[in-house]
């Protein structure tokens, strides 16, 4: 594990939001010139770089910045046996960065994302729009139809319930993409050279009883209150599917959300996605995940946790189960995936033992 460097003081304008309280969390195969372009908006931050691939090469990271980083040999050394869970070859390894993280809130970015421009030309710090999503409520049991009704110039419009105003706790920020979508492989191939440069000014909240496609590249979340849910699968070497990580960790996360009445929220920020990956790779990898995907979804929508279970550990065991009994029966590899969640949470709370006292998103 590499050591930690010091941040000079001097390259900071001002004081960041949450810069103790927040790591940055990137998985990698490669060097990460990306963050030169970042430096003015993460600098201040602690960075835990999960390294995947062959724990063999070097990763050279820009310096000035603080960061870890764990390649799969430490993965194995501070897991043990457990580390059979943490995937191998694919982004999903970045779930470790998460597990070993003593931070209050997470960002996960990925190595192809650069800094987008709003509108008028600006860089935009997506760290700092997550921020202001995850410290403002959500309002997840009735839609605002002017979206955010906590961001500055809106507001909470006729006919909405005063009841309801003071919203729900804000667990996870999603984010968007400038330039590549984030598109599925016979979508990329139909549309090669389609680029989305539409931006479009609004945070919402996904409603209670709605599930999304999580993405998993400009990602946020507040780790005490959803943290062990944001496992992202077994996926990669040795595993029949890929490219379904963020999705598996999304649906999982959303409908243990939707139980404990935390929000979800997506739009703003963009960042500019430089990178489209090639698509025929992609279908290799999404083939069974296309064709799961069909039933993987009503057994999402249709979950139910039981009351009792009022913690996100138990919560995520409970889930666990269920995709054992009714998705096992689709392929055995949903027993493997149901096995390994167990074990995620065994190495969560072996590795943060204070979190396993966590309930409804207040400690005990």
């Amino acid at each position: 594990m590499a050591g930690t460097v010091t941040v000079p003081s001097a390259s900071v304008p001002s004081t960041p939001l949450l810069k103790d309280e927040l790591d940055i969390v990137i998985p990698t195969i490669r060097n990460l010139d990306f963050l030169e372009m970042w430096r003015p908006f993460f600098q201040p931050y602690h960075l835990i770089i999960v390294q995947d691939g062959d724990p063999a090469k070097t990763i050279k990271v820009p310096e000035g910045f603080d960061y870890e980083l764990y390649n799969r040999n430490d993965i194995n050394r501070i897991l043990g046996p457990k580390a059979s869970c943490i995937s191998f070859k694919d982004s999903a390894c970045r779930c470790f960065g998460y597990m070993v993280s003593k931070k209050k809130y997470v960002f996960t970015i990925d190595d192809d994302c650069f800094v987008a421009k709003d509108p008028s030309g600006k860089d935009i710090n997506a760290l700092e729009q997550h921020i202001k999503n995850l410290l403002s409520p959500s309002t997840p049991f009735f839609f605002n139809t002017l979206y955010d009704p906590y961001r500055e110039g809106a507001d909470f419009v006729r006919g909405y319930p005063f009841s309801l105003r003071e919203g729900a706790k804000t667990a996870v920020s999603h984010g968007l993409w400038l330039n590549i979508p984030d598109y599925d492989a016979p979508t990329q191939m139909v549309k090669p050279r389609e680029r989305n440069t539409r931006y479009v000014d609004a945070v919402m909240t996904v409603p209670k009883g709605t599930l999304f496609p999580m993405c998993g590249m400009n990602l946020a979340f507040d780790r005490d209150l959803i943290g062990p849910a944001m496992y992202f699968g077994l996926m990669g070497d040795g595993q029949p599917i890929g490219r379904y990580d963020d999705m598996w960790a999304g649906w999982c996360m959303k409908v243990i959300c939707d139980h404990l009445s935390l929000g979800v929220k997506t739009g703003l920020p963009y960042i500019w996605h430089s990178k489209a990956s090639n698509p025929f790779v992609n279908l290799k990898k999404e083939y069974k995940g296309i064709f799961w995907q069909e039933d993987i979804i009503p057994f999402f929508q249709n979950a139910t946790i039981p009351k009792e279970c009022d913690t996100v550990q138990k919560c995520y065991l409970s889930l666990a189960e269920q995709v054992r009994e009714k998705l096992g029966k689709i392929d055995p590899y949903f027993i493997k995936l149901a096995d390994a969640m167990v074990t995620w949470i065994e190495a969560w709370d072996e590795l943060n033992p204070s979190t396993a006292a966590v309930e409804n998103g207040k400690a005990k």
